[in-house]
């Protein structure tokens, strides 16, 4: 039916290249500077930014279809390319970039180069197979749930969720608005400062950050005992550079009451982002997603501004959790990414599992960044830090430090 309505649509659901990490799009030249601090090193950029000259299609056929080439390329890109880094193409993204597993019904799977049974995760599921894999040295990609710690996560790779609003997303596609940040992917933390420096600026959070926390309920997440095992060795490489973790006094809002005001609010700003485009027509929208924009179509005004009051009460106790100089110490995700052979509904329970531990940066707004540190069954397992509000640039000094750390350990 597709191709009748839009006799090109193929063109909007084939992937390039032995990950299926990029779209097969005609390559239109993108300029970029000649010298910078990122001058050498190759761009890849998640199909929901504008890139001047191609259409964004936001990881749905019939969006790209009806979108018109973009008069200009997103602020956040542009400071890239700026800086001397070199397009070399769009990726693909789960659709709407509305999921967690990189699994998008109308395009081949992109491929986890660090475990290639297992899903890469998504939302940027074709950025970080990009760079994983080598086709990229930096690919952008976007946080909203968790689309950037847990392909980074699943990958091997470095993924920082920014202090929400501290980098532009004009000329973005947005999904929740109140959730959404920009996020980009390295295989090393040199590259990763790079990108830092030019997006980032200076942080406004002055105060050293040497106090690591840990929360029981968070750590009572991963998927079992080999997992546990598995993180409190990614915890001594933490011990090593910051001392051993304080466990914190549990905080008054549980897990499962985090993980529905953010369910909940997600739904509800994303069917306000495109609920009306989604009701035109039969967008033929992939399992999950049609189920996940369906939910957020029932969730009315009053409900968003209850779980809005929640929200800015839990914000405020992490904050006062942390205090100037707190950094909250905890697993990225429950475990390595799922074998791409497991059910749906087993894909379906995970992702609840994990959005669980995704969930308090983004209800806080505050930066969270997830390092390569650990393996189960040969498959990369991630540790994140979590520090307060505008504390990226010294989260980011941080995690070098404990890479070095870890690094020098297993030499």
């Amino acid at each position: 039916m597709l191709d009748r309505l839009y006799p090109d649509i193929e063109r909007m659901t084939g992937t390039r290249g032995p990950l299926n990490a990029f779209l097969d799009l005609d390559q239109i030249p993108v300029a970029n500077a000649q010298s910078g601090p990122l001058a050498g090193l190759r761009l890849a950029v998640k199909d929901i930014y504008d890139v001047a000259g191609y259409r964004t299609g936001c990881g749905n056929p019939q969006k790209y279809q009806e979108a018109s080439p973009a008069a200009a390329t997103a602020p956040a890109i542009q400071a890239l390319l700026d800086s001397g880094a070199r397009f070399v193409g769009k990726t693909q993204t789960d659709e709407l970039a509305f999921s967690l597993m990189g699994l998008n019904a109308h395009f081949p799977s992109p491929v986890n180069p660090a475990a290639p049974d297992r899903i890469t995760g998504g939302s940027s599921s074709g950025s970080a197979a990009a760079v994983a894999g080598g086709l990229a040295d930096i690919a952008t990609g976007s946080d909203t749930g968790g689309s950037i710690r847990a392909p980074a996560s699943f990958c091997g790779l470095i993924g920082l969720r920014v202090t929400h609003g501290r980098i532009s997303l004009d000329g973005t596609m947005p999904l929740a608005p109140s959730l959404d940040t920009f996020g980009w992917f390295a295989r090393d933390m040199t590259t990763y400062d790079k990108v830092g420096a030019v997006l980032l600026g200076d942080d406004l959070h002055r105060h050293e950050l040497r106090r690591a926390l840990t929360l029981g309920a968070l750590d009572g997440l991963v998927l079992g005992p080999q997992e546990a095992d598995d993180y409190r060795g990614m915890v001594r490489h933490v011990s090593s550079v910051m001392g051993t973790p304080r466990t914190a006094e549990p905080l008054s809002h549980s897990t499962d009451d985090l993980y529905w005001c953010f369910r909940k609010l997600q739904g509800y700003e994303a069917w306000q982002s495109h609920g009306a485009w989604i009701s035109q027509s039969d967008r033929m929208l992939g399992p999950g997603v049609k189920e996940r924009f369906e939910h957020g179509a029932a969730i009315d005004a009053a409900t968003a501004r209850y779980e809005t009051e929640r929200r800015d009460a839990f914000r405020i106790e992490l904050a006062e959790r942390l205090g100037e100089d707190g950094v909250l110490v905890f697993p990225t995700v429950p475990g390595a990414a799922p074998l791409k052979a497991d059910s749906f509904d087993d894909l379906q329970t995970y992702r609840e599992r994990a959005l669980r531990l995704l969930c308090l940066s983004g209800l806080s707004g505050f930066p969270q960044i997830t390092l390569p540190l650990g393996q189960v069954d040969g498959a990369p397992f991630g540790l994140s830090l979590l520090g307060p509000k505008n504390s990226d640039q010294q989260l980011m000094a941080l995690a070098a430090r404990i890479l070095t750390a870890h690094q020098r350990r297993s030499a």
